[in-house]
């Protein structure tokens, strides 16, 4: 008999590819937000962090408790430019909503946190959302330490698409960034060339978070991350330059200057000279790469999870490679027959 799995975040880019890969394993309820998951293989409710029951009447929500064994909960707002206050709601009531939930099922609790709150957040008022995101997710995780429900914190590092092909359900802000680079819209980036973007396939987060599920472990904190294995911005330009090439753009590649160059020198000469857009578009690129502005490794649980092959630098640099050509093909820059095997990085 197939267990259930209480899922949120099903909409989003990790709970898509969490549905495909436990589907045909479990049966799966998912607690959405105002996008409907529309997947005739899941069960679907719209809920309510804030309430008591999550919305449901009481007799529903009984019901649900009664037949729930496993809850995941990914849902949250990673959006850095959405208020603070309405990030928090989401980001630390959502955690100690689903270990009320799981309480009352007496079933566990997988949270997904993220790597990055192993980086301090930022006092520069600019960067006021990611503060805000980081303190949120170190804030649920101290929830999630403290309660007393059996918990498992799973942190993952930024994902990009499948390893195999590339795709995923939705682009990240690192899509956004390397995609300018590709498209020679990126003349400088702010970062030393050793610094580490650590990044994971989409791929491997599912398939670890799932191996946590199956094999019933029920406590205890992995790091999935690139760990020591993390490219450097040298090895994120040459694959944004190699797909650029593909894409017969020929795109030089970026500068880069330090982080505090770019900052304090750079910005304010460009304050004149370019459209307010551009401008932003810098401020919000600063903003996405401060976390990668350190030559020092995350810890890393991909290698005792079993997935150390599969996450090694050599591996690292072809997902990526394949996940900006799968994104160059929905932008109509290459054509979807690309091949993807063949590597000129």
């Amino acid at each position: 008999m197939k267990r259930t799995l209480l899922l949120t975040g099903g909409s989003g880019v990790i709970g898509r590819a969490m549905l495909d890969a436990m589907a045909e394993d479990f049966d799966i309820v998912c607690l959405r937000g105002r996008r409907p998951i529309d997947d005739p293989r899941v069960g679907e409710f719209a809920g309510d962090f804030s309430h008591p029951t999550l919305g449901l009447p009481a007799a529903e929500y009984a019901g649900l408790v009664d037949r729930v064994d496993v809850v995941l909960h990914g849902a949250a707002v990673t959006k850095w430019s959405v208020d603070p206050e309405q990030l928090r709601a989401v980001n630390v009531q959502g955690p100690a909503a689903m270990l009320r939930v799981a309480a009352d099922a007496g079933a566990p609790l997988y949270y997904l946190s993220t790597a990055f709150v192993a980086r301090q957040a930022p006092s520069d008022e600019r960067f006021a959302g990611l503060a805000a995101y980081l303190e949120s997710k170190t804030e649920a995780e101290e929830l999630v330490r403290a309660g007393t429900v059996p918990a498992v914190i799973v942190r993952p590092s930024v994902v990009t698409g499948d390893s195999r092909d590339g795709r995923m359900a939705a682009f990240q802000g690192l899509h956004r960034m390397l995609g300018s680079a590709i498209r020679g819209d990126l003349p400088v980036v702010p970062g030393e060339i050793g610094s580490l973007v650590d990044t994971v396939p989409l791929d491997i987060v599912v398939d670890a978070v799932g191996k946590l599920i199956r094999e019933r472990v029920t406590q205890g904190e992995y790091w999935l991350t690139a760990g020591d294995q993390a490219l450097t911005f040298t090895d994120i330009a040459e694959v944004c330059e190699d797909v650029s090439r593909l894409a017969w753009i020929g795109a030089t590649r970026p500068r880069f200057m330090p982080f505090e160059s770019v900052d304090r020198l750079l910005m304010p000469l460009l304050d004149d000279l370019i459209s307010d857009g551009r401008r932003q578009m810098f401020t919000d690129f600063l903003e996405s790469v401060w976390v990668f502005q350190s030559s020092d490794a995350m810890p890393s649980d991909l290698d005792r999870l079993g997935f150390g092959s599969r996450a090694s630098r050599a591996a690292l640099i072809e997902a990526l490679r394949r996940s900006l050509i799968y994104w160059a093909q929905v932008k109509k820059l290459l054509p979807a027959q690309t091949p993807l095997v063949e590597s000129a990085v």
